[in-house]
């Protein structure tokens, strides 16, 4: 665990400025006065695309570099074409930096709203491979704009990295209480990546006897996730289906304004980004409306992936028991609640 944090800030579109500077709040309120924060604000987003046709220039990805980890607040804008955002600083960010583990931990708080009948028990993370797949960029398009298109997207799975994934997803069930691992795939269909990835499966399994272990195909995933949430702990799945299950996750938990998420580099070669699940809704942008739970909980991750566990855990609690006060209670500002929280983790 190391006594200082460079922190690299990407506030980006819409709402993100908001909740970021909530998170760096709740952030500098938890930690020790021993442990040094420097923090580096770069303006990379809808905005700079703008001013200078810029997405992720190459010497701002070498300067990323050389931090410890990346507080991401949203990237998107409906004034610039759908896909230059995303591909050109988010998946970049993610393939240069071999973001391989997308990690989302879904749990019900306490007094947290769920469209589910008798509030089941809900706590499991979803670990998600996060550099393959689909979103490799591996396919194109011929005879563009005729009635003969022809558009191919093809599903990039390796050996290193299927087994890298699950391997990681070993670990994390096995540090758990209940020792439980779920793969979701879809290998009655997609035979040759489902192969791929039920036989590393079953290997790796060999080398964790504790580990319990289970398959589920990705559409019976989906009705088990709203009929029976709690039989899941941890999921390992492929790019693509973590990206749906881990929506549809966050709908089950209280709404995608409290999902947080983790860009990991396991191996520590780059550094790890963190970001709330949500957009950059531009809609209340600049109302004080957003909600910032989700980046503060991403802080959460944030500072038990450099080892700081116990001031994760005490956001995680802060967090708990905010929520469970808000309940009834009238809606607070963006400010008020960062403020709120940033209290409770600094008592």
């Amino acid at each position: 665990m190391s006594r200082s944090i460079r922190l690299a800030v990407i506030p980006g579109d819409g709402i993100g400025r908001e909740v970021v500077a909530q998170g760096l709040k709740v952030l500098s309120a938890v930690l020790p006065s021993d442990v040094k924060l420097e923090t580096e604000e770069y303006d990379l987003g809808a905005r700079r695309y703008h001013a200078t046709g810029e997405v992720l220039p190459d010497a701002v990805l070498e300067s990323l570099k050389g931090h410890d980890a990346i507080l991401l607040g949203a990237i998107g804008d409906p004034s610039v074409p759908a896909g230059v955002l995303e591909r050109g600083l988010l998946l970049k960010l993610r393939f240069a930096f071999d973001h391989y583990v997308n990690l989302r931990p879904s749990k019900l708080f306490p007094h947290t709203a769920t469209p589910l009948a008798g509030r089941p028990d809900i706590d499991f993370v979803v670990v998600r491979e996060g550099t393959e797949g689909p979103y490799t960029g591996n396919g194109g398009s011929l005879r563009t704009g005729t009635p003969a298109e022809v558009a191919t997207e093809v599903s990039v799975n390796t050996a290193l990295g299927v087994e890298r994934v699950v391997r990681d997803a070993y670990e994390r069930a096995q540090a758990r209480s209940r020792k439980k691992l779920t793969l979701v795939h879809k290998n009655n269909v997609l035979v040759y990546a489902g192969q791929l990835w039920k036989s590393t499966f079953d290997r790796v399994g060999r080398e964790y006897p504790e580990v319990t272990t289970d398959y589920l195909h990705v559409d019976a995933a989906t009705i088990f996730m709203v009929t029976q949430p709690e039989r899941f702990d941890v999921i390992v799945t492929d790019n693509l289906f973590g990206d749906i299950l881990t929506d549809l996750a966050a709908a089950v938990t209280g709404g995608i304004g409290l999902a947080a998420s983790g860009n990991i580099n396991p191996d520590g070669a780059f550094p790890s980004m963190f970001e709330p699940v949500h957009g950059s809704a531009p809609d209340i942008a600049g109302t004080g409306k957003a909600d910032p739970t989700a980046t503060v909980l991403s802080v959460a991750l944030l500072l038990r992936h450099l080892g700081h566990e116990a001031e994760a855990a005490r956001i995680e609690t802060a967090v708990a028991e905010d929520l469970a006060e808000r309940d009834g209670a009238a809606p607070r500002s963006t400010d008020e609640t960062g403020d709120a929280l940033a209290r409770r983790v600094a008592g």
